[in-house]
């Protein structure tokens, strides 16, 4: 009976099981991110998490025009493991302001690759409305026109393995971003879609929440105590870098407190953080851009296990041009593999 019962508590866990995306890796570190020399993706690796190597001279991973089919640009790059350990997948926001002119865009790119050097993608542009979301024919629209959307911007990945198609298959890719569509909204807002799992298709975007002024940048992680926790830039209130938690990922999310935020820049803008955990450590360190300066500065500080009670910045070291990205734990296989490239220049 005892067994019996304690097949059954293991399956209903499994069941349910929370989402995550899969860290892998016990070697060291893969900071993916936009070049501030142009608005293209480039990498650089470290061992302890601070101090980095640029790859290809810190110029660009891929050519971004290949796969930012509307604006030819790929900022804000977010990398992952894949579910299933099978690959890498990347978000990046489709936009160039160097052609633009402008602080506007209007889509996404998804990106996979089986070996991180190699990358195939679809672009998703959002002014062509629902036409362009997998259940578009039957899901609410957070918009009455698409034509007029101005920005989407900042998306990443969260994967999770409860999310039940309309066909009943279970998991899928939570993809996030701010979006603007000033005719119909006041403020910049955080939506989500559901990608599939060969990272095709995005279901329509829903609200994820509002707290009554603008938002962007959100960064969202599952830690020890079973909650959620997000990084958010808040561009209304006292703005800043702060956290919020939920015990949901899609729904929940209270504002943040006020008086636990990356307060040591002072006054200095402060915007697109990421945090990541150093192999064999319980705490986080949170990455971040503060653009006040000339020139600007990428910081990394520390924050606890409960990612709270920022603390103790420094330059990140080593790396040409950093500016809006991620990070990703990696084997040596995997960091070898991409120090081989700058032998190859």
């Amino acid at each position: 009976m005892k067994n019996l019962l304690l097949t059954f508590v293991l399956a209903s866990m499994a069941m349910t099981s929370s989402a995550q995306n899969l860290q892998k890796g016990d070697y060291g570190y893969l900071y993916c991110h936009m070049s501030d020399r142009g608005e293209y993706t480039a990498y650089a690796v470290s061992r302890d998490g601070y101090h980095y190597t640029d790859i290809l001279g810190g110029n660009a991973i891929f050519d971004p025009k290949e796969h930012a089919r509307i604006e030819g640009g790929t900022r804000d790059a977010y990398i992952t493991r894949a579910y299933n350990g099978k690959g890498y997948l990347m978000v990046t926001t489709d936009m160039c302001v160097a052609k633009s002119h402008k602080w506007d865009n209007y889509g996404i790119d998804l990106l996979k690759s089986k070996d991180l050097i190699h990358w195939t993608s679809v672009t998703f542009d959002f002014r062509k409305g629902l036409s362009i979301f997998c259940d578009g024919a039957t899901a609410p629209s957070p918009y009455k026109d698409w034509s007029t959307i101005n920005r989407v911007w900042a998306p990443q990945i969260f994967w999770d393995p409860n999310y039940v198609w309309p066909n009943g298959d279970k998991g899928g890719y939570m993809v996030y971003y701010s979006m603007l569509n000033r005719p119909e909204e006041k403020y910049d807002r955080m939506y989500y879609s559901y990608a599939d799992k060969d990272f095709q298709r995005i279901t329509t975007p829903r609200l994820l929440f509002d707290w009554g002024y603008a938002t962007i940048d959100c960064d969202i992680n599952l830690l020890s105590d079973g909650k959620y926790h997000m990084l958010i830039k808040k561009e209304g209130g006292k703005p800043g870098i702060y956290t919020a938690t939920s015990d949901h990922l899609t729904y929940g999310w209270g504002e943040p407190v006020d008086d636990d935020y990356v307060s040591f820049e002072g006054r200095k803008n402060c915007e697109g953080s990421s945090a990541f955990q150093l192999i064999g450590d319980s705490t986080w360190r949170v990455a971040y851009i503060q653009y006040s300066d000339q020139p600007k500065h990428y910081r990394i500080c520390k924050a606890d296990s409960h990612l709270r009670n920022f603390h103790d910045p420094v330059d990140i070291e080593g790396v040409t041009a950093p500016q809006h990205g991620s990070f990703m734990r990696i084997t040596k296989k995997e960091y070898d593999r991409l120090m081989k490239l700058n032998k190859k220049k």
